[in-house]
């Protein structure tokens, strides 16, 4: 079954200074969506409005129609990767895994290096690993929807190949919600695409359109 998720009517101030502004965004399962935008634009808050960390002044979230803040949001629906660590640092690989229900031997098929981390705890791995395993938690996980906040730029370009082919397989079981400031990843991967603009997102369908909308420049 198709999971759809639908972002509208957001608009979020800090003052007088309007943030966003009757922000539209759909994602869907079988569906990488890349959200672009220049720093400060507001692709961070977007994602936090949508997971609840955020209140925004107006906002409209639908899961398959179904408001999703009238009842409690269950943590199963939508996982999210922020920029900033999250998991705390004296919990192992092995504990991670068990809460997550996931597999070690999948992980090590994506990242054979982690077989000699397995009972390791996060703060005995390097930033760049710490990294991997919390993408791979929130990437992996069984829910409907994951959001994916700087992904790339914590990790080694050979690792950022290998994450793009787990992004890859796994949007045939979840709607993929993606930014990141390395736009040519986001680009190549994603099947749909919003740049945030003057507050506002737009849908866009190739280089030209980035670079009207003024997010890269013209070559």
């Amino acid at each position: 079954m198709k999971n759809i998720l639908e972002i509208d009517s957001v608009l979020l101030k800090f003052k007088s200074t309007v943030i966003l502004n009757n922000v539209y965004l759909k994602s869907e399962t079988g569906i990488i969506t890349g959200l672009l935008g220049r720093n400060g634009t507001g692709k961070s808050s977007l994602m936090k409005i949508i997971y609840g960390e955020i209140i925004p002044n107006d906002k409209s979230i639908r899961i398959n129609n179904s408001s999703l803040f009238k009842s409690a949001r269950s943590p199963k629906d939508i996982r999210y990767l922020p920029q900033n660590k999250f998991i705390p640092m004296y919990l192992t690989v092995q504990r991670l895994l068990k809460d997550f229900n996931l597999d070690f031997s999948d992980l090590i098929s994506f990242f054979p290096e982690f077989q000699k981390h397995y009972k390791s705890k996060l703060k005995n791995l390097s930033g760049g690993e710490r990294r991997i395993i919390e993408i791979y938690l929130i990437l992996v996980s069984k829910t409907k929807f994951c959001m994916l906040d700087e992904p790339f730029s914590q990790v080694m370009p050979v690792h950022i190949e290998t994450i793009k082919k787990l992004i890859i397989r796994e949007k045939q079981n979840k709607g993929i919600i993606i930014t990141d400031h390395m736009y040519e990843h986001i680009t190549e991967i994603s099947d749909s695409l919003y740049v945030i603009s003057n507050g506002k997102t737009h849908l866009t369908n190739n280089i030209k359109d980035l670079q009207k909308l003024g997010y890269i420049r013209n070559s």
